[in-house]
């Protein structure tokens, strides 16, 4: 049976160094839910803590009602896939997915009958017979896969899983990651540090930045509604622009002056009066008849869309980007333009702080 995992106040550190600093989590049972963050920002460290790898330092994990802190791994209840396989080189296919059934003595009958739909689930039934070193890339990583789930494990660790795939492999294989879990219902914690796997495939994301939680939500809600410009900046592409808020004589509204071309108003979190950030993707900016001026430096079709550069009159450049659906031809290179938003779809940060403001 799948557990809940809480996580409070988790703390490790390497000498001087704080590595996760004080992480709160709640992990519902069944959850897909991924850590996300750049290289060193202790998403791999927090997984091997909850995973009984890594000691604690501080704070409690807790699978249900269970404090693991000194849990041994073994005992842990979980089903574990790494970035490098990590599968047997001398067993088959079959011997290393069956390997986790008889350390617990699960009867040959049923390890036979298990690890031949955990196969047919990865679907690699036809290679069952084969050594690691006969497989490819995305062959072994089934394996892994097949060899984590067919224990049925209460949690299922997957530390960086595809990173060793090239891109297409990658697109397909987080698919059958996605289809396994809903099947199995197994509550999932993933680490990656890419933005689009994580975007595709979780239930929930924890955005990590220096040991720290950035912000948690649903894939939507990170991508639309970034609480700091660090999250805005990391996932996906956005633009960042300076401009000022003023007072308004409603409370619950700020007024934004970007340069003499745009004002607007938008409703606010709290009242607030200076600079500030507005955080704008590409596809959320168009060109229209009044707004920003500026001049179009690059052009890069790709497909559905075409992606510009413009430099607007302020001296930044930002990107925009424009459906092939919805246009005849692509702007050229020197064309002048403006461009404008929708003030309900964009975001806007305390320059200082670099905190969300509008709501």
């Amino acid at each position: 049976m799948s557990h809940n995992v809480v996580i409070k106040d988790a703390v490790k550190r390497y000498g001087n160094f704080t590595a996760v600093n004080g992480v709160n989590l709640t992990i519902k049972e069944g959850e897909f839910f991924t850590l996300l963050g750049p290289s060193g920002c202790g998403k791999t460290t927090l997984l091997r803590m909850i995973a009984g790898f890594n000691s604690i330092d501080g704070g409690s994990i807790y699978f249900g009602d269970k404090l693991i802190n000194h849990v041994d791994a073994h005992k842990r209840d979980i089903g574990m896939v790494f970035q490098n396989y990590a599968i047997f080189p001398h067993m088959t296919v079959y011997d290393n997915v069956a390997y986790g059934l008889k350390a617990k003595k699960v009867s040959r009958d049923e390890i036979k009958k298990r690890v031949e739909e955990a196969l047919d689930m990865v679907q690699i039934s036809t290679l069952k017979d084969r050594k690691p070193s006969e497989l490819s890339g995305g062959q072994q990583q089934r394996v892994a896969l097949a060899r984590a789930f067919v224990i049925e494990p209460g949690v299922l660790l997957m530390d960086e899983p595809l990173s060793n795939l090239d891109a297409k492999l990658r697109v397909q294989m987080r698919t059958i990651i996605r289809k396994l879990q809903k099947d199995l219902g197994i509550t999932t914690i993933y680490v990656t540090h890419d933005q689009e796997e994580a975007l595709a495939i979780s239930d929930s994301i924890a955005i990590m930045k220096d040991g720290n939680i950035m912000q948690i939500g649903s894939p939507e809600d990170i991508y639309k509604r970034p609480e700091n410009t660090f999250v805005a900046g990391f996932i996906g592409t956005s633009n960042f622009l300076d401009c000022e808020m003023v007072k308004t004589d409603d409370e619950d509204r700020g007024e934004v002056r970007l340069g003499d071309h745009l004002t607007f108003t938008l409703p606010i979190r709290y009242k607030y009066e200076g600079k500030v950030i507005i955080s704008a993707r590409p596809e959320q900016l168009f060109f229209s008849k009044d707004g920003m001026p500026g001049e179009i430096k690059l052009s890069t079709f790709l497909g559905d869309f075409v992606n510009y550069e413009v430099l607007l009159s302020n001296g930044q450049t930002i990107e925009v980007n424009e459906y092939t659906k919805d246009i005849e031809v692509v702007r050229k290179i020197g064309e002048k333009v403006k461009i404008t938003f929708d003030p309900a779809k964009i975001s806007v940060y305390d320059s200082e702080k670099q905190e969300v403001i509008s709501c």
